[in-house]
């Protein structure tokens, strides 16, 4: 079979999408032909195309001539996707992967609430012929999609596939952890890590050795940094770091935290990867999120709420063991590679 991936940026452009993209091609091109369409990327497999590079939402100038048994296309930053529709290339499957929110601040500027609802309204514009016009869906939880106000008009040709971990970079460490609580992602305002630094004031109290350790960089992270002292939260910013550290610190925490509250963060692929890992993991009753958490541990509502679970966790081996068994098992039968890639190629065959 023949494939083409349209996706906004690829590898080593850094982000979610663009890491699924990556995993995704590598995994199919085990047994088909694979090429990946997008504005960024330097590998064999990658058709580089010129763009107007907009904020997060390059516009291709045009389109390469590739003949494939199908086109599969990566939104949001729906221009690449609206290309396969105007040149009438079909079978057409999109991956949905979050709703467009405008946050309030972008790289610390502040953004007018009008120009914010326009971005938004006029993605809603495009994105949804796209959905209309296409021969599959794919979203990656059901309650994200039951929740969004474009997807849950289309729940009549969507299949639920989530996002995956890879289990040869993640994958359980010692039995005995250290008193670590761990945030891993970029350091950005919709992110909630201000969330998980008030709550560490409470267990910093009742737990004196637990230390936060916090990896990942972004715009926020001055801001962050002052309010862990304003807070007297010991915070250690270890800054961005390659995925075998990231391995390393997931395998040694007790625990990690994804205290995100916002439509931006549709699944949370941190959390898998420290399930991979035998961590249980903590992560906000959000639309997505949820879906994921408790498959390896709890789910918060505020502040308070997420101090206690931290709490829970950090003090009962018990649970700890429990939710660690629990999400090594979502892992090897949901969450892997080599299942979710299956799941997408069985996709594939229902529409050639």
């Amino acid at each position: 079979m023949r494939i083409v991936f349209t996706t906004p940026y690829y590898p080593p452009h850094i982000g979610g999408i663009e890491v699924h993209v990556k995993y995704l091609a590598s995994f199919l091109s085990k047994n088909h032909e694979v090429k990946v369409v997008s504005s960024t990327g330097e590998n064999s497999e990658v058709v580089k195309v010129k763009c107007l590079n907009l904020p997060y939402s390059p516009l291709p100038f045009s389109f390469p001539r590739l003949e494939a048994d199908i086109y599969h296309s990566h939104i949001p930053s729906p221009f690449f996707a609206r290309m396969i529709r105007e040149e009438k290339l079909s079978p057409h499957v999109i991956t949905y992967h979050n709703d467009v929110l405008v946050p309030e601040t972008v790289d610390g500027h502040r953004i007018p609430s009008l120009m914010g609802r326009f971005i938004e309204q006029f993605n809603v514009r495009i994105t949804i012929p796209l959905l209309e016009s296409c021969d599959a869906i794919i979203a990656t939880t059901s309650s994200y999609a039951l929740t969004s106000p474009i997807l849950s008009r289309f729940m009549d040709k969507i299949e639920i596939i989530p996002n995956a971990v890879d289990t040869k970079i993640f994958k359980p460490g010692k039995a005995e952890r250290e008193p670590i609580v761990l945030y891993v992602g970029r350091l950005v305002e919709y992110k909630g890590v201000d969330i998980l630094l008030k709550a560490m004031c409470d267990v910093k109290r009742k737990l004196k050795d637990s230390r936060l350790v916090i990896v990942g960089d972004g715009e926020d992270r001055g801001r962050l940094e002052l309010l862990a002292r304003k807070l007297g939260v010991e915070a250690e910013f270890k800054g961005r770091l390659p995925d075998e550290e990231v391995s390393s610190w997931m395998r040694w925490a007790r625990l990690l935290v994804l205290p995100s509250f916002s439509r931006l963060e549709a699944f949370g692929i941190v959390l898998i990867e420290a399930m991979a890992s035998a961590t249980p993991v903590i992560g906000s009753n959000i639309p997505g999120v949820r879906d994921v958490a408790v498959e390896g541990g709890l789910v918060f509502s505020d502040v308070e709420d997420l101090s206690e679970k931290i709490l829970a966790i950090m003090t009962d081996d018990r649970l700890a063991e429990k939710l660690s068994r629990k999400g090594l098992k979502a892992v090897n039968e949901k969450y892997s590679w080599e299942v979710v890639s299956e799941r997408v190629e069985n996709l594939y065959y229902t529409l050639v």
